[in-house]
């Protein structure tokens, strides 16, 4: 890290932001060879990342090669304007870079538990109905086993 005083060293912030956090972003490699990134929603669960997804489509096809991913999230603080000189404005946040190794969960009964744990996360307040077989069935879930994992801020 080029600015090592930015590096947040704290497991459990880390953890607070992964667990938190609404909305990240996977990149794979497609198959020509190009960086390819999409948001996505997702759960932090039992040290590792997991998102939901159609079975069918780009990042399923990269994942199914075997394309290595890279994970971010970034929380917005906010915008410190620049007071004589353009660069002296800064951007404040908090952020965290995962790269690992995704593979498609097979089993029924872990894709069912993914999911629910996905709905506590951005349904907190419940409300919903139980998750029925065949969503489970035609849904894939990717888990992401994270290899390496660093967080980064500008607080100030």
């Amino acid at each position: 890290m080029r600015r090592p005083e930015r590096k947040i060293e704290d497991k459990k912030t880390i953890a607070d932001l992964l667990e938190r956090s609404l909305v990240g972003r996977m990149a794979t490699i497609n198959s020509q060879g190009f960086p390819v990134i999409k948001p996505v929603n997702f759960v932090y669960w039992n040290g590792k990342i997991y998102i939901h997804s159609s079975k069918k489509g780009e990042k399923i096809r990269d994942i199914s090669r075997g394309s290595p991913v890279c994970f971010e999230l970034d929380q917005p603080i906010a915008y410190g304007p620049g007071i004589g000189p353009a660069c002296a404005a800064g951007y404040y946040y908090r952020s965290v870079i995962i790269k690992g190794k995704a593979v498609l969960v097979r089993d029924d009964d872990r894709k069912l538990k993914v999911l629910e744990k996905l709905m506590e996360k951005h349904q907190p307040e419940g409300g919903y109905g139980a998750i029925a077989p065949e969503i489970v069935k035609k849904t894939a879930v990717v888990e992401i086993s994270i290899q390496k994992m660093t967080g980064k801020q500008r607080l100030g």
